[in-house]
């Protein structure tokens, strides 16, 4: 069972904390991780891109010269697509990108992510964010003092608008609360800030 430290919002260690060895020290799955990350990249897609094929562009309906005889090629319409004004090949059509994936796939794939930052030493545990005020320069100082000022999720138990609009501005900074959590942002984060209350929702939920 990993253990580990617990500092406050000056970087100072506060205690430990033990992480729980089915959530947070599996053997990490690449494939299913892989497989979420595609899914989640697919799944922000709108699928809105549309063009106009040759049978939905407006005029074109006359022969623009007759078969033979002209020296020219022969042409059915001005609305072929090698024409100026003429539809597209194969235009493309508004679409949905998004697919499902199993949730037993979903939750294999969240441990091993963590499991991964665990084992990369890149959690830090914080025994409490709390802020007075909706005052940015405050989570910054936070961040610069536990190490945690490049990418970085913070990770809240539950939803704290002071905490969230404070970081919102923050280069680099997400925040998500534990019913929020995914491969991709986990990943794709340098350091995982996850507030010690929050520990026990993930193990509670993820187990």
């Amino acid at each position: 069972m990993p253990s580990i430290n617990v500092v406050d919002m000056k970087g100072k260690k506060v205690g430990t904390v033990e992480l729980a060895d089915s959530v947070f020290a599996i053997e990490p799955n690449a494939a299913v991780m892989h497989q979420m990350v595609v899914s989640y990249l697919a799944n922000q897609r709108q699928g809105t891109q549309s063009a106009l094929t040759r049978a939905e562009v407006s005029g074109g309906g006359k022969k623009p010269w007759r078969q033979k005889g002209t020296g020219r090629a022969r042409q059915g319409s001005t609305r072929a697509p090698q024409w100026t004004h003429g539809g597209v090949v194969f235009a493309p059509k508004p679409r949905d990108y998004s697919f499902s994936v199993n949730k037993k796939v979903k939750r294999l794939a969240l441990k091993s992510a963590l499991s991964s930052k665990t084992a990369d030493s890149e959690i830090i545990v914080v025994d409490a964010i709390t802020l007075d005020e909706y005052k940015t320069k405050v989570v910054v100082d936070m961040l610069a003092a536990i190490g945690a000022d490049k990418k970085t999720l913070i990770v809240l138990p539950e939803v704290d608008k002071k905490v969230i609009k404070s970081a919102s501005n923050i280069k680099g900074v997400k925040t998500a609360q534990v019913n929020e959590l995914n491969v991709y942002d986990i990943l794709n984060a340098d350091k995982l800030v996850i507030v010690k209350d929050a520990v026990s929702k993930i193990e509670e939920v993820y187990a």
